[in-house]
């Protein structure tokens, strides 16, 4: 039992708790708090003190970050890896007392937690405890820094690393796969025209419609059930989808051998756009298992069949109307299902709807500058070759009936409307999907969810173009080797993130997205107190975290980061550990 015992010191009586404990088996008294003087003790039970600082800094998300890195032992095996092709660094380089492993675990948590410039990485890292939790001033880690540390990482090392630290992640969580999600997507960027620097970034069709802009393209590799990503390549912005799937199945298969996955038991799922008949004679050649679609418009008398033959199957509890046969497609037989998407159907009405308002207003605009009385007189054939390209688009053909005529005074007169027949049996045809397998012995409900996976993949691309947690922009660097080492940073993050995700669900059952996971975890923030007990000496200083609402105390609990703060993650890679 502990009890208040005093204790005189150079006239002073001071006070503190003392607990009985026996030491090689006699009581000793072992002292578990300095209190003090009488008057200061007598102070602070009062709330008087007002020698003391109080800070807080946010805590929870960089602690969960840290804690998977150090049990995946991600520096070292980055670590292994680098080397410096610079005269000035040592082979291994050093810089602040950080190595390239822990300066790229720092930038991937920086990706995870608040997207930033390299320079203004700092500015985030000061309000965060990511400098006590490592136990290293980061003050000075700006752009030189990072560029110098991104210098000394081969762009070919990058695969092996990836390799490893997916040995890792298997090993310490277990992860279970069976299908596995491919995508690709671009990320444009502000590098300008002129540099010859840059040969990776291209202009080609962006994906959010910058076509102004240079681009760089992403292709990954995610599990199904957790997102993890197993597989991630940079390539050249101008490739199109299906030369990018020729280019990488092959590696993709190498990875999953390399990481002992039965090829058998598992299937790769990827979208119509990366289909060819060259590609689904590679995959043939390779011994895949694959789920991918077709598109509708090319296989309309599969549709027309559809049509009246459909059977209702049940997926994931839902009701979904399909039409299934053995169908012969590129010199190869294939199990093939017509589906239909209410969700698909609903999207795109609602493309065609909104792309005939905007045509409709730009007609407008054009009948009304024709009527205006100081038009002027236009040449015909322009007008309507503007007037064809207008009216051109998906689903649009046929849609807008239009004519443009000369009046008896020389002027232009143009008349259109919206084809209502040809708008309903467009609406009649949308919703249809077609998906296709090599899985013959699979039924047609684990086809359909297997598909649906997909949409996986689309959620981590669309996490990384997120600007508030793990965006793969802003990025400014114009090389191609440090575009390269940008995108590893940023899907190292996108790792640690979906595997701290994972751990939240099943430890504390969270039930919400990765958005809202990394924003409770923000808020969970570690108070330091400074307190000045005398004149002389140093403050006391106490780092305890603020009080939590429910559900950020379960998660912390759950994920057992409650006294990280206390044990503090050892990377032999930082510091004094180095």
């Amino acid at each position: 039992m502990a009890s208040i015992q005093s204790k005189m010191s150079r006239g002073h009586k001071y006070w503190y708790i003392v607990e009985s404990r026996r030491v090689n088996g006699k009581p000793r008294p072992i002292v578990l708090e300095h209190l003090g003087k009488a008057e200061t003790l007598l102070k602070r039970l009062r709330g008087l003190s007002e020698n003391y600082r109080i800070k807080s800094y946010s805590h929870g998300a960089v602690a969960a970050l840290l804690d998977i890195a150090q049990k995946l032992d991600v520096t070292s095996i980055i670590n292994q890896h680098i080397k410096s092709e610079r005269p000035y660094m040592a082979e291994k380089p050093i810089r602040h007392k950080l190595t390239a492993g822990v300066t790229f675990l720092l930038g991937a948590i920086g990706r995870v937690c608040k997207p930033t410039s390299k320079e203004g990485w700092w500015n985030w890292a000061k309000t965060t405890s990511i400098e006590y939790m490592l136990r290293v001033a980061l003050s000075k880690v700006n752009s030189n820094h990072f560029w110098d540390m991104m210098d000394s990482l081969p762009v070919e090392a990058i695969e092996r690393i990836e390799f490893e630290l997916l040995q890792r992640v298997r090993e310490a969580y277990d992860l279970e796969s069976d299908t596995l999600l491919f995508d690709t997507t671009n990320f444009f960027t502000y590098i300008d025209t002129t540099n010859s620097r840059c040969t990776i970034a291209k202009r080609g069709k962006n994906k959010q419609k910058r076509y102004d802009l240079r681009q760089v393209g992403l292709a990954m590799v995610v599990t199904r059930q957790d997102n993890i990503p197993l597989f991630h390549i940079t390539y050249e912005g101008n490739m199109n989808d299906s030369k990018v799937f020729k280019e990488v199945v092959g590696k993709v298969k190498e990875r999953m051998v390399n990481l002992d996955l039965d090829l058998k038991g598992h299937t790769l799922v990827f979208d119509q756009g990366n289909n060819s008949k060259d590609n689904m004679a590679l995959l043939k050649e390779l011994d895949l298992h694959y789920v991918g679609a077709l598109s509708p418009y090319q296989h309309k008398a599969l549709v027309n069949k559809a049509a009246d033959n459909f059977e209702e199957v049940t997926v994931r509890n839902k009701p979904i109307q399909t039409y299934r046969e053995r169908r012969k497609i590129w010199g190869e037989e294939r199990t093939v299902l017509v589906i239909i998407s209410d969700k698909l159907r609903a999207g795109q009405l609602r493309g065609i709807y909104q792309a005939l308002a905007r045509k409709e207003k730009e007609l407008q605009e054009i009948v009304d500058g024709l009527d205006s009385p100081n038009a002027r007189k236009r040449d015909k054939k322009a007008l309507e070759e503007r007037i064809r390209k207008l009216v051109k688009g998906q689903f649009l053909a046929g849609m807008i009936d239009w004519t443009l005529a000369e009046k008896p005074d020389c002027t232009l007169k143009l008349d259109f409307k919206i084809n209502k027949e040809r708008l309903e049996a467009i609406e009649e045809e949308l919703g249809y999907r077609i998906l296709m397998t090599n899985r013959h012995d699979w039924t047609s409900a684990e086809i359909i969810d297997a598909y649906h996976g997909q949409s996986a993949v689309e959620s981590a691309f669309k996490k990384m173009k997120n600007p508030f947690h793990l965006a793969l922009r802003p990025q400014f660097h114009w090389t191609d080797q440090k575009i390269i080492v940008h995108n590893f940073i940023c899907v190292l993050g996108y790792q640690l993130a979906s595997i701290l995700l994972r751990e939240a669900r099943l430890k504390a059952n969270f039930t919400g997205s990765m958005n809202t996971l990394l924003t409770t975890l923000d808020n969970v923030r570690l108070s330091v107190v400074l307190e000045q007990l005398n004149k002389k000496g140093k403050p006391k200083v106490t780092y305890k975290l603020e009080e939590m609402s429910e559900e950020e105390n379960a998660l912390m609990e759950a994920l057992e980061l409650t006294n990280l703060h206390k044990k503090r993650p050892k990377f032999k890679s930082v510091g004094v550990y180095n």
